[in-house]
């Protein structure tokens, strides 16, 4: 059994361990399972995060 990496395949929207998808099309590495599962809840969090800040909001 493989213990890790993990990375979240942006194609197959699924957890792939090392040997997987080419990198292009990953997110990752992370070091559990369950990490790479929330792999697009944390870009969704993010995103709303620098959408909000306001070192990086363009409307002066």
């Amino acid at each position: 059994m493989a213990a890790g990496p993990y990375y979240w395949c942006l194609d197959h929207k699924a957890v792939e361990e090392r040997e997987g998808c080419r990198s292009l099309d990953r997110l990752g590495p992370y070091p559990s399972r369950a990490d790479a599962e929330q792999a697009m809840e944390k870009v969704a969090q993010r995103n709303e995060q620098w959408d909000n800040d306001p070192r990086w909001n363009d409307e002066r």
